[in-house]
């Protein structure tokens, strides 16, 4: 199987667990309890119960038809943007929440970069009466300033991070220091990164996405799609839209990486194609690095991607060739994203529209199945496009 992972949580030679020693006992007993629960009846009964009537699953395989006229192509969105808070982030929160509670924990905290993965976590805090701290850098609390409110709103603490880069990578780092001097809070990872078994557990929760999909397609009297695509940063997207077809490989499965400015600028965060092995936030990865294994500021117009890592999986995943990594600028992914307003009706975010941009890519054979993971709605960032749309598409420079 091409998502095995051994007992230490490593895919081939990515993962692991390389974290202080007084964050041992967490790990494992977040590791212990996991196992038990994964397979616990009752434990999934009320996880599942949530998503459907809370988060408002499943979410729809919308069929694009201008879109696939288009392209040459049937194009569907899996439209994790309808979900309850507007990203496929509440399904990992909904689970870890429940997981929290039952480890006894009422603390939890959390880093977010686009917002959305914090929203899902204060939403499910709010729901679920637990206490809640979300770290953010500083200059992704400026890009999306709405998402605080929001976090607030729901009774969320948003601490602001002034270190670094002031983006994601700043706000992981924070809410590790903050976690090993409070061992008794819970860290709610969003993403398929960090020490296992955050990783595993991540894609798991995740695995909802290609689960519906799978489901839906079968009822469409689709046996299996032709391509899968979405973009990734840490890949908790990614990993579910992957999940339950990683070992058939007649599904060609396309990851892709935020180009930023392009990636032979210091402008990017384009892990694959610029990063090198290394050790990130627990784990081993891919990393943006320099020769002496300091992490590289990383930039992208989307703050969800704007990471200097990949989780575990995906690194073993491209290792393998099991996945095709692309990658996408900022302006590449504007005009996706403006292309799918004006063709669908649909504002994507982002992150989602650098996975729209890989259909000009790639040449369809005709009538070929391709379902791409709308990850996230665009309300988030609808200042952003306004600034590139008054620029009429022919400003290069980074938008902040």
């Amino acid at each position: 199987m091409f998502s095995k992972r051994n007992k230490n949580g490593f895919y081939g030679e990515f993962g692991g667990s390389f974290i202080p020693e007084m964050l041992r006992d967490n790990i494992n007993e977040l590791e212990e309890k996991y196992n038990i629960y994964q397979k616990d009846i009752e434990f999934q009964k009320i996880y599942r119960k949530i998503l459907k009537n809370y988060v408002g699953r499943p979410t729809p395989l919308f069929f694009c038809k201008t879109y696939s006229k288009r392209y040459n192509a049937k194009i569907y969105l899996k439209r994790e943007d309808l979900n309850h808070t507007g990203s496929h982030k509440i399904n990992n929160a909904i689970g870890q929440s429940l997981l929290a509670k039952k480890l006894g924990k009422k603390k939890i905290i959390a880093e977010t970069g686009a917002g959305q993965h914090g929203i899902a976590v204060a939403t499910t805090c709010s729901l679920m009466n637990l206490e809640c701290m979300i770290f953010m850098g500083e200059i992704d609390m400026h890009r999306q300033y709405s998402n605080v409110l929001i976090m607030k709103s729901l009774g969320a603490k948003v601490i602001p991070v002034y270190s670094g880069s002031k983006t994601l990578k700043d706000a992981v780092n924070e809410s590790i220091r903050y976690w090993i001097n409070n061992p008794e809070s819970y860290y709610l990872i969003g993403s398929t990164v960090g020490p296992h078994p955050y990783p595993m557990i991540v894609s798991d929760l995740q695995s909802i996405i290609s689960e519906e999909i799978k489901i839906q397609l079968k009822k469409k009297g689709i046996i299996y799609p032709n391509y899968i695509i979405s973009c990734i940063g840490g890949g908790s997207n990614a990993a579910g839209s992957f999940y339950h077809y990683l070992d058939n490989k007649k599904v060609k499965l396309l990851a892709v990486e935020a180009a930023g400015l392009g990636i032979h600028t210091k402008k990017t965060a384009a892990t694959i194609f610029c990063g090198s092995k290394g050790i990130l936030h627990g784990s081993m990865t891919f990393v943006l690095q320099n020769q002496d294994g300091q992490v590289l500021p990383t930039y992208s117009i989307s703050p969800g991607l704007d990471y200097p890592g990949i989780g575990p999986m995906h690194a073993d995943l491209f290792m393998k060739k099991r996945v095709k990594f692309l990658h996408s600028t900022d302006n590449e992914a504007l005009q996706a994203g403006f292309e799918l307003m004006k063709l669908e009706g649909i504002i994507p975010a982002l992150e989602s529209a650098h996975a729209l941009s890989a259909l000009k890519k790639i040449f369809f054979k005709k009538n070929e199945i391709v379902i791409i993971t709308l990850s996230g709605r665009g309300d988030k960032d609808i200042n952003v496009y306004n600034q590139f749309m008054n620029k009429n598409f022919l400003n290069h420079e980074p938008i902040t």
